[in-house]
């Protein structure tokens, strides 16, 4: 495997490939996701993943492979934060179940083009920038240690307050009323957006949020754009899968937060020490010690929700 031109466009070419499958072929008709749906397919795209990490692992080496699988594990791991807030946005909008993964589908090819991007501007700027390692070390610890000291209270979610959607809502007139799982509708021969747009905005905005916690992260990792592209597509492609998937069992991972948080600690940490401890003890943290402490900070933290579950909140107490 050549990280050339052409294939950079073969690879997309294949990405888009699979989009087009299966929003025109595998999920033309809008349906809810039930659960064993949504595990299947959760099954699939892991798969594909570990089979394209193998073929990184066999083309590019062991260190090249362990690093895309590291990258892969932190957004996977990050992204579940995400698919709860993605939760709050469709329960506060009353987004009917079989329109979800439509929104979704559009919200994760956005992303694609937008985490693209990022990680073609943040790898270039790493490389003729040496010193910005370190304020990408400091970002990743403050922004572990202030997700840590956040608790695990639910966020809000108040379109009102979101600069895209206000823009959005003056720019456009936007019916109250859905039209199937269409974008845009027509009443009385003018065009109005539909609430689903809205829903598709913040679903965007908020993923741009999240990529500013798990780019970095992954670049920490590694900064070969290959490495870094390639795992992030992947995990994002499993995406609204695990979202259905999840969806009704995320409450009971409670202390994942705080495993997130760890791991965010830790990359940032071993950014900051990476060039002292090289220099001055010549000693480097292998890859593969890297990825056994992400995997068991997220694994422990799944462990400890499971061991100590949430107990249930008190119903408000009934006026006398």
């Amino acid at each position: 495997m050549e990280n050339t031109p052409l294939f950079w466009i073969l690879f997309n070419l294949f990405v888009i490939g699979l989009l087009l499958l299966d929003l025109l072929v595998l999920n033309r008709r809008a349906h809810a996701v039930k659960l064993g749906e949504a595990l299947g397919w959760s099954a699939f795209w892991i798969t594909l993943s570990l089979g394209f990490n193998y073929l990184v692992y066999h083309t590019m080496g062991h260190e090249a492979g362990l690093q895309w699988l590291t990258g892969y594990l932190i957004e996977k791991a990050l992204s579940v934060d995400n698919l709860f807030v993605f939760l709050l946005i469709f329960t506060y909008f009353k987004v009917p179940a079989e329109y979800q993964h439509r929104i979704l589908f559009w919200g994760v090819l956005g992303a694609l083009v937008l985490r693209g991007i990022f990680i073609l501007a943040g790898a270039a700027l790493l490389a003729k920038f040496h010193f910005l390692l370190y304020v990408l070390g400091a970002f990743l610890v403050y922004t572990g240690v202030r997700m840590a000291l956040s608790g695990d209270g639910d966020p809000e979610i108040d379109p009102n307050n979101n600069p895209v959607v206000r823009f959005l809502s003056r720019r456009l007139p936007i019916t109250r009323q859905l039209d199937g799982g269409k974008f845009f509708t027509r009443r009385d021969g003018l065009r109005f957006a539909t609430p689903l747009l809205v829903v598709l905005v913040m679903i965007e905005t908020t993923d741009v949020v999240f990529a500013a916690d798990s780019i970095p992260a992954i670049l920490a990792v590694s900064r070969n754009t290959f490495v870094v592209y390639t795992s992030n597509v992947f995990a994002l492609l499993g995406l609204r899968a695990l979202y259905f998937a999840l969806a009704s069992l995320m409450t009971l991972f409670h202390y994942l937060h705080y495993g997130l948080a760890l791991i965010l600690v830790f990359i940032g940490g071993k950014l900051l020490m990476e060039d002292i401890l090289r220099e001055r003890f010549n000693l480097a943290l292998p890859v593969p010690v890297s990825l056994g402490i992400v995997g068991a900070l997220l694994l422990g933290s799944v462990a400890a929700s499971l061991l100590w579950p949430k107990p249930p909140a008190e119903p408000p107490a009934s006026p006398q």
